[in-house]
C-alpha cells in the first residue's frame, strides 16, 4: 500500500494554484456529503486559526499539528484524520503543498491514536482488515490487475513458487473464451511492500484454503465467505489514498493497473515487458498511459538551464 500511495503521490500536487474556475469543476469530483463534511472540517480549522492568531492557508505543520492536538479530547483519530485530509486539499486546492508527514503532524497523530485508541477487540478487527486490504493493494497493483480480476480470485488460482507467485485469471477482458491467463508477480524489495508476503500473511490470519481470496471481514473481526466486489477495490483504493493525506476523489478501482503502468514506465521499463503484465492488445491505450507516466523521463525542458 505505501508503495502505491508513494507512485501516485506526485499527480497529487499541482505546479500552479487552481483558476476559479478549475476549482469550481474540481470541487464537483467529490461526492456532497464528503464536501459538505470537508467544508466543515475546514471552517473548523480557520476559525481555530483566528481565535488563536494563526494564518490558516497556507498553514505551518507546526500550527496544524497544534490543531490536531487541540482537538484530541472531543474528537476521534478518525474525525480528525478526515480535518488533515480537508485541510490537505483546502492547500492543493489553493496551489499550496502541506506536508502531512511532517512530524509535526505525523508524531502528533499517533500520539492521539495511542492515547485515545479503539478498544482491543475493535483495534484487533481492523488489523485483520487492514491486513487483507493491504494484500488487495499490493497484489492488485504489482499485477495490473483490472478490479474484476482482482476480486475474482480463488485460492486455486495462486500457485506460490521460488520467485514468488504466479495467478492465473481465468477470464480476462481479452481472452473471453476463457482460456487463463499467468501473470508473474515477484518478491518485493521490502517485507511491508511485498506482494507475495503480505498475501501469504492475510491468508494464513484468515485460515482461509478454498475459495475467493478477498472476502468479508465483519466489525467483530470475522472472516466471511462473501467475495468483495469490485466497487470494494474503488473503496479500499480511495480509503489508502485518504489515509495517506491525498484527495480520494482522484483514485479509484482502475488505479492500481493505470499506477502500474505509468511508475512502470517512469522506471524505464521496456513496453513490451509493461504489455506483458498488463495484457493489453491495444498498444494506442497502453502507450496513453506510458506517455502520462513519462513525462518528465529525459524531458527536454528540463535540459535547457531553466
Amino acid at each position: 500500500m505505501a508503495l502505491f500511495i508513494q507512485l501516485t503521490a506526485a499527480a497529487l500536487v499541482p505546479l500552479t494554484p487552481l483558476s476559479d474556475t478549475a476549482r469550481g469543476y474540481a470541487s464537483e469530483a467529490s461526492a456532497e456529503n464528503t464536501r459538505r463534511a470537508y467544508r466543515a472540517a475546514w471552517a473548523d480549522f480557520a476559525e481555530w486559526c483566528e481565535a488563536a492568531g494563526h494564518v490558516p492557508l497556507p498553514a505551518a505543520p507546526e500550527v496544524v499539528g497544534s490543531f490536531l492536538a487541540a482537538r484530541a479530547s472531543t474528537h476521534k483519530a478518525a474525525s480528525l484524520t478526515m480535518r488533515l485530509v480537508a485541510i490537505g486539499q483546502a492547500h492543493r486546492l489553493a496551489g499550496h503543498r502541506l506536508d502531512t508527514k511532517h512530524p509535526a503532524i505525523r508524531e502528533t497523530m499517533k500520539g492521539i491514536r495511542r492515547r485515545h485508541g479503539t478498544a482491543p477487540a475493535k483495534k484487533a478487527a481492523a488489523d485483520v482488515v487492514v491486513l487483507r486490504d493491504r494484500a488487495l493493494l499490493l497484489v492488485g497493483f504489482a499485477g495490473a490487475l483490472r478490479r474484476s480480476e482482482l476480486v475474482a480470485l480463488d485460492l486455486a488460482d495462486i500457485r506460490f513458487v521460488a520467485e514468488g507467485m504466479v495467478l492465473t485469471l481465468r477470464r480476462r477482458k481479452t481472452d473471453q473464451e476463457g482460456r487463463g491467463t499467468e501473470v508473474a508477480i515477484p518478491f518485493g524489495q521490502a517485507e511491508r511492500t511485498c506482494p507475495v508476503l503480505t498475501l501469504r500473511a492475510w491468508l494464513e490470519a484468515a485460515r482461509l484454503t478454498s475459495g475467493p481470496v478477498f472476502v468479508s471481514v465483519n466489525r467483530g473481526g470475522a472472516i466471511g465467505t462473501a467475495r468483495l466486489s469490485p466497487i470494494d477495490v474503488a473503496w479500499v483504493v480511495k480509503a489508502a489514498v485518504e489515509a495517506a493525506g491525498g484527495n480520494p476523489a482522484d483514485f479509484a478501482g482502475h488505479s492500481l493497473r493505470s499506477g502500474f503502468i505509468t511508475s512502470a514506465a517512469r522506471a524505464g521499463v521496456a513496453e513490451r515487458h509493461i504489455q506483458n503484465q498488463s495484457g493489453h492488445r491495444s498498444l494506442p491505450v497502453l502507450r496513453g498511459y506510458i506517455r502520462r507516466g513519462s513525462l518528465f523521463v529525459d524531458n527536454a525542458a528540463a535540459k535547457v538551464g531553466l
